[in-house]
């Protein structure tokens, strides 16, 4: 990878994708979104790559396994991702387990010329002890007495060789993971809602990963009905959860980035005010229940012709421009759902479409669905240190974007999002003169 002394520093590379579709539909679609990606690490050569899966499986996580595998080994062994001589990949693949299936999958890829990276050890066990990794031949057991966070910190084990480690990762000693609790959503009989967390060190920096997943509008109705929705509220509470989690007593405290599928929505009532403005509403209700099934909004005038349809899974807008047109970005004084945690996490500023729901037809790439109204659901988010760590650059030079993957490319419903930066050299040392990005928020 030419050109990787240009810039000084560590560079990084973030990305969450929801890939539920590309397990229904592996044909069309793994092929055109690996193409896609495999463009943006080359484009930003990073050397530390994370990707946060969602939905990693699909919808029939047990009919999907060959795919799955399929999926993992052409990441790991493609000559794109030859230089990347270390691995590590946790896959949430225990479906059977209601209590614990989360669907997630995160990969974390270390170039051959980064030194000296490390990974924390939550549970604290003797650095020889594994969990059933798959290649049990890549050993983590190398000592080391890496503590970049002070006294209370456990041993950080030095990261080598490739590992996937699958099935019930709720005792795998590097990582934490946590399914939310039924009763945070108990429309929906078996969620697979939750997140997983790995912390790691990286030229002296300590940083929290966190993959994540929240939960859906389950009817646009709803949804509809209240300002902020139901389940905004739902969402909130969940990430609420998480963010206390990673700064509780347990750990010391590390800068930390959150990405994922946060299924954020617009404000619905208020995105549907402004977009039928001058429209009058006709209310459907089921002959039996006397329940609203639909919600037909008309011009006035112009032979009053069908603006919006509204149904439990059905947002039909009569004009799609509106969510393209300047990437969507009229429609951001509807995204509020993150204004709740200002004080607690930063996002830079979005200037790529909303994410969610594009066409599943693989012919389609920038056309959206017809069942929710699009929104921005899949988002990268940082504690306030980590954005000290991300927006220091010693230079003019552009060294941070946030963007979507595949524009033009159907990538399936979701939009893959990346964040890409650089870590300053020297940005993690306590005693630096302006670098204190790793030390306590």
């Amino acid at each position: 990878m030419a050109g990787r002394a240009a810039a000084p520093g560590t560079a990084v590379l973030l990305v969450t994708a929801n890939v539920g579709s590309l397990f229904d539909d592996p044909e069309n679609l793994q092929k055109n979104w690996l193409r896609e990606f495999y463009q943006i690490v080359h484009a930003h050569k990073p050397h530390f790559l994370a990707l946060h899966c969602q939905e990693f499986g699909g919808k029939n996580y047990e009919a999907s396994m060959s795919h799955v595998d399929k999926f993992v080994k052409e990441l790991l062994s493609s000559d794109v991702m030859k230089e990347y001589n270390r691995a590590r990949v946790y896959l949430d693949e225990n479906y059977k387990s209601q209590e614990h299936f989360t669907a997630l999958g995160s990969f974390y890829f270390l170039h051959e010329s980064l030194k000296n990276i490390h990974q924390f050890d939550f549970k604290g066990q003797p650095e020889h002890v594994l969990h059933n990794p798959r290649t049990p031949s890549c050993s983590l057991s190398e000592k080391d007495p890496k503590t970049a966070l002070g006294g209370r910190a456990k041993k950080y084990k030095k990261v080598t060789g490739k590992e996937i480690y699958s099935d019930t990762l709720e005792s795998t000693p590097m990582l934490e993971k946590e399914k939310f609790p039924q009763e945070y959503f108990p429309e929906c009989k078996w969620s697979r809602k939750g997140f997983i967390r790995t912390r790691w060190c990286i030229a002296d920096c300590a940083f929290d990963l966190v993959n994540i997943h929240l939960f859906h509008d389950a009817s646009n109705l709803v949804a509809w009905e209240t300002s902020p929705s139901v389940y905004s509220g739902i969402r909130h509470k969940a990430l609420g959860y998480v963010l206390d989690r990673i700064i509780d007593q347990r750990f010391e405290k590390a800068a930390y980035f959150v990405f994922g599928d946060f299924n954020f929505r617009l404000d619905s009532k208020s995105v549907v005010e402004t977009l039928c403005t001058k429209a009058t509403m006709q209310t459907i209700r089921a002959a039996d229940t006397n329940e609203v099934v639909k919600l037909i909004f008309r011009e006035s005038d112009n032979d009053r012709k069908v603006m919006l349809q509204l149904e439990k899974k059905l947002f039909d807008y009569f004009n799609q421009e509106v969510f393209q047109d300047n990437n969507g970005t009229a429609l951001l004084e509807f995204d509020k759902e993150l204004s709740v945690f200002k004080d607690r996490l930063y996002e830079l500023d979005i200037s790529f479409p909303p994410s969610y729901p594009y066409s599943e037809d693989s012919s389609q790439g920038r056309q959206y669905m017809n069942t929710r109204c699009p929104a921005w659901c899949d988002r990268i988010l940082m504690s306030l240190s980590a954005k000290e760590l991300i927006l220091r650059s010693e230079s003019e030079e552009k060294v941070v974007t946030y963007d979507h993957i595949g524009p033009n490319v159907c990538m399936g419903d979701h939009k893959p999002v990346f964040l890409a930066f650089r870590i300053a050299p020297g940005a993690g040392k306590p005693h630096a003169p302006v670098h204190k990005c790793c030390v306590v928020q």
